[in-house]
Formats: structure tokens, C-alpha cells, sequence
């Protein structure tokens, strides 16, 4: 089938489900949108390669390269998309629908939809007077284990010079953001009737003091680290969720609480979680076997483009605003292990990212693709 109109591209994608997620019942394969990008770029000349993810065979990443000899452009995006809360929305997520100057649906902006803008620039443009390779990678499972950008070495014609990838900036290039650690920390006691309390080991009562270690832990990380970039300058660390003890009347046998740390960039996860571990090891050596520290996910470092890269004034210049830095995180740190410089710039707000009604501007469209095509004509053409 031939390339469809941008909307009509847009609605395709959306009406692809590849959700991601650790919940079975909620995780969806990527191969139909996998698919569908295969198809549009093969019609401009691309040469296509899919590869399925090591252990996760039902998801894919792909690459398309058009053009020949080393360095270029690569513009990279993740196909899948977060779950949603069908009771909050009030459009179908998988329905491209306009209202209010609104596109909405769910990847809207995060970030299927950045595909449909790239493939819309590249329309225009003459193959006959392309001088670098241009490169698409679309991966899999960015929003829960990031697998797909951990495995790109099975590419091996991936050597970009430059890389853009289209997280939804308001197309400000974004040269910094912080990692992600969540790490799940188990109490487990014994139970026993409440009425002595001699007869277990109030698993409750022990993560009180873990909570306490935590607390001192992350006052010392954020006076011991610093960087001006963010406006959160310093790793911070947040007490997510907790579950513990089934009734009053009984000692708590089991107690459970998740957390997520924020490192800067250039921060040794080693050295984190050696200083993580110090925090809690008198309590692990007076409580022992009851306390045990495990990562929910591989984590993922911090990322920062040199400010003084020609790519990052050259995305300034092209945007018309200062290249910042921001406290999510994306798949920038795997990508710039391939020797690239990599900024983050796309279209679309975060303020709408993971959000019921996910939607895309419409007055931001022509602006957010003129940029891009700026970009794939100076580095490319």
C-alpha cells in the first residue's frame, strides 16, 4: 500500500495496540506497528532489518537505513506505549480523534506519532542529493525494561555520527536528564498473635527503622551531588508504594516497599548501590535474613550531551532555545554508547505523556516539522 496522508498515518498508528508492560494481561506485541514502518520505509528506499528482542520473541526493534558510507543521521523512537485507564478517557485511546485543534490517542505524542513526522520529512526530500545516511530505529519496551535500546548491538551497521531521539520536548533539544533506579526492599519476620509480642517479628516495626536508613541515605546523596543543569540539582529518592501485615491482631510477617532513585548523570551506579547497601547493612547484620534489597529493572544511568557539541548549537540554532536539561528518563544513554552524539527533541508536551487524553497540538505541527526537516537537510544533504 502506498504512504498515506500524515493524519492517516497518524491514525494508523495509533490504531496499532503495543502497549508495554510488566503485567501479562495488560503487555501487547509491537510487531504490527513494526510492521506498518517497515512497509512506508521500504517505499522510500529504505533498507529494512528487524530483529527480535533476546527472550521476548513477540517484540521487535527495527532499523532502516537509506544511503551509503559511515556517520549520519539517526532519528530513533520507541513503538510502544504505556497502559491506560479506559474510565478516564473520554476518546477511544486506539482512535486518532480531533477535537479543539486536538489529535487524540493514546502514543499520540509518546511517541508513535514522531514516526509519522519523520516519514512525512523524508517525503519530501531528494534521494538523489542525500550525501550521508539516514537512519530510523524504532525499538521495543522503552516504558518498562528498556530492552530494546539495550540490545542494539545485534545492529551492526548502527555507527551514527548524530542522533535525535523524538520524546515529546516541545522541540527543545534536551542535551541531559537523570537515570532511574526502582529497587523493592523485603522485610520478612514472623507471624504471631498481637497479643505477645515476644511470639514473632513485626516485619512492620523493622521497616520502620529500614525507612529511617533510607531517609539518612538520601540526605547525604543530595548534599553529596550536584548539578546546576536541573532544576532539581541533586539524585533524589522517593518512597513509592508499601504493603504489609492482613489484620490488627496479628504480628506482620511480611513487609514490602518500592523506591525509585533519580542519579545524575555521570554518577557511578556502582558506587550508588554500594553506598545504598552501606546505608542498610548494621540493620541487615542485627536483623539477619530478614532484609532483602532487590532491582525491579536493570537500571538505567544518567545522560549528558557536551554543551559544546556543534550538534547541540546546531539544534539551538534550529529550534531558536537553549539546549536544557530535564528529571525523566529516555533511551539517550544506551544510543550515545554507540559513539554518537544524541540529543532529545520532538514534538508534542511531556505534560501529556502518561496522561488520560493524551493528545498532540495541531498549532504545533507545522513548526515541529519544519525543524525536523531543517535538521535532516543539515546533516544529511
Amino acid at each position: 500500500m502506498s504512504i498515506p496522508s500524515f493524519f492517516n498515518m497518524y491514525q494508523a498508528l495509533i490504531a496499532r495496540p503495543s502497549i508495554s508492560s510488566l503485567d501479562p494481561s495488560w503487555d501487547h506485541s509491537n510487531k504490527a506497528v513494526i510492521e506498518l514502518l517497515a512497509d512506508w520505509l521500504e517505499q522510500l528506499d529504505f533498507n529494512i532489518e528487524i530483529q527480535p528482542l533476546k527472550n521476548k520473541p513477540n517484540k521487535f526493534n527495527l532499523l532502516a537505513t537509506r544511503g551509503v558510507g559511515s556517520g549520519g543521521l539517526l532519528l530513533s523512537g520507541h513503538t510502544d506505549t504505556v497502559p491506560y485507564d479506559q474510565q478516564r478517557w473520554n476518546f477511544d485511546p486506539f482512535k486518532l480523534t480531533e477535537k479543539d485543534n486536538r489529535w487524540y490517542g493514546l502514543g499520540a505524542i509518546d511517541m508513535k506519532g514522531f514516526f509519522a513526522f519523520i516519514i512525512e520529512a523524508l517525503r519530501d526530500l531528494p534521494t538523489n542529493q542525500q550525501t550521508k545516511p539516514i537512519q530510523i530505529l524504532a525499538t521495543a519496551d522503552e516504558e518498562t525494561t528498556m530492552d530494546g535500546a539495550r540490545q542494539l548491538n545485534h545492529f551492526s551497521q548502527l555507527k551514527p555520527d548524530h542522533c535525535i531521539i523524538g520524546e515529546p520536548t516541545e522541540m527543545r533539544p534536551i542535551r541531559a536528564h537523570k537515570g532511574h533506579l526502582t529497587e523493592s526492599i523485603r522485610v520478612t519476620g514472623r507471624s504471631g498473635h498481637s497479643s505477645n509480642p515476644a511470639l514473632g517479628i513485626n516485619a512492620i516495626e523493622i521497616m520502620h527503622q529500614v525507612i529511617s536508613q533510607l531517609l539518612e541515605f538520601r540526605n547525604g546523596i543530595s548534599h553529596k551531588y550536584s548539578n546546576k543543569l536541573f532544576e532539581i540539582p541533586y539524585p533524589t529518592l522517593n518512597l513509592g508504594a508499601i504493603h504489609g501485615g492482613d489484620n490488627a491482631n496479628r504480628i506482620c510477617g511480611c513487609c514490602e516497599l518500592h523506591i525509585d532513585i533519580r542519579p545524575l548523570p555521570g554518577m557511578s551506579l556502582t558506587d550508588l548501590y554500594s553506598e545504598l547497601n552501606t546505608a542498610l547493612k548494621q540493620l541487615m547484620l542485627s536483623s539477619p535474613g530478614t532484609i532483602e534489597l532487590t532491582a525491579m529493572h536493570p537500571p538505567i544511568p544518567g545522560f549528558e550531551q557536551a554543551e559544546n557539541s556543534k550538534f547541540v548549537q546546531l539544534t539551538e540554532q534550529i529550534s531558536g532555545v537553549q539546549a536544557e536539561a530535564v528529571n525523566y528518563c529516555t533511551e539517550a544513554p544506551f544510543i550515545q554508547q554507540l559513539g554518537c552524539d544524541t540529543l532529545v527533541l520532538g514534538p508534542g508536551s511531556i505534560k501529556q505523556a502518561h496522561q488520560p487524553d493524551e493528545f498532540l497540538d495541531l498549532s504545533t505541527i507545522n513548526q515541529s516539522q519544519q525543524a525536523i526537516n531543517n535538521l535532516i537537510r543539515r546533516l544529511c544533504f
